[in-house]
């Protein structure tokens, strides 16, 4: 349950210092005044979209393991959604960094295997991918059609035929080679697992059979998920909803400052700008921002105050909301450990 503190205080430093950045250029004067006119039912309009958001993707998680044999509370969802959402803001290369964390959060939280809450937070954020890329691919027809954007939008095209296409095609390879995958983990983990458990106080050292077995039980709980076609569509759909509550939280965010924006806009913006949380930057703060910047002032044909305004409340509700819950979350869990 411990971070790295001094890896997150660089983290943090470094993602301060691109934010730093970004008001600089944007202007922080023109920044505040832009901010100081936004309205205070559009921000609570955009702080109730999140909150819809983090239910609608904490249910899918709680559905998730409810086909893994391991089902939770819808309200202790939440609440372990947001320790989830916790470790991967406050740990370097968003999910990337923060996954072992929060299965260990889910394992201790529902009570199951840590290969199996492993498995259900990797199948979670797998079936986010998809409802993130059809509503993105929505949006760039709709401006490639509109032609609203022109030679702006290429970029962001790129990015999401990339996701669109990409993505799907290495799942499927991984898919079809999984047994080679499975044992690959299992070789590779296994001198690994026993050089921490010779190091670590309090651990004892593992053996490749019980390694090998961990792997064949998070490859187990991946089918599992896989061959539930309910449970795999109902959780598509609450992902889904969670992807557009979170684009409505970016347009409310416009329109609380007084500048209503297309809502193709969001659609490509927010996706897109996701991508950026893959970053040595801690749930890719900074970076996330930056992105949607740069997307959103030719989508949206706003200016780059008028565009970090917005982000700054949406950024707020999306980002820094769940951290702090999720840190409460966390701190409990690991108090009671």
């Amino acid at each position: 349950m411990r971070l790295d503190v001094r890896a997150t205080v660089a983290g943090f430093a470094g993602a301060l210092t691109v934010l730093a950045l970004l008001a600089w250029l944007v202007g922080l004067e023109e920044l505040f005044a832009v901010l100081s006119m936004a309205s205070a039912s559009g921000i609570t309009a955009v702080f109730a979209a999140a909150v819809v958001w983090l239910v609608a993707w904490a249910l899918a998680l709680a559905t998730v393991l409810s086909a893994l044999g391991a089902p939770i509370s819808a309200p202790r969802a939440v609440a372990v959604y947001a320790g989830v959402l916790f470790s991967n803001n406050v740990t370097p290369f968003g999910q990337a960094g923060g996954e072992p964390i929060s299965a260990l959060l889910i394992s201790e939280s529902a009570d199951t295997a840590y290969e199996n809450a492993l498995a259900a937070i990797a199948s979670a954020d797998s079936i986010n991918f998809v409802p993130s890329t059809a509503l993105a691919l929505i949006g760039v027809t709709y401006y490639s059609v509109a032609a609203a954007a022109g030679d702006e939008l290429r970029l962001a095209t790129a990015a999401v035929v990339l996701l669109a296409v990409g993505m799907p095609i290495a799942g499927v390879l991984a898919w079809r080679n999984r047994e080679r995958l499975e044992a690959g983990i299992g070789r590779t983990l296994t001198p690994i697992a026993k050089t921490v458990g010779r190091r670590v106080p309090r651990l004892s050292v593992p053996t490749r059979k019980a390694i090998q077995s961990r792997v064949d039980g998070f490859f187990r709980s991946l089918e599992d998920v896989a061959t539930d076609r309910r449970s795999l569509a109902t959780a598509i759909g609450l992902s889904t909803v969670g992807w557009i509550a979170q684009a409505t939280a970016l347009w409310c965010a416009f329109y609380a400052i007084g500048v209503p924006v297309s809502p193709e806009a969001v659609l490509v913006a927010v996706p897109v700008g996701a991508i950026a949380s893959v970053t040595p930057l801690p749930g890719g703060l900074g970076g996330v921002e930056a992105a949607l910047i740069g997307l959103l002032v030719p989508l949206a044909g706003v200016s780059a105050a008028t565009a970090a305004a917005a982000i700054v409340l949406h950024r707020g509700a999306i980002y820094w909301l769940p951290t702090f819950i999720g840190g409460g979350v966390a701190a409990a869990l690991a108090a009671d450990r």
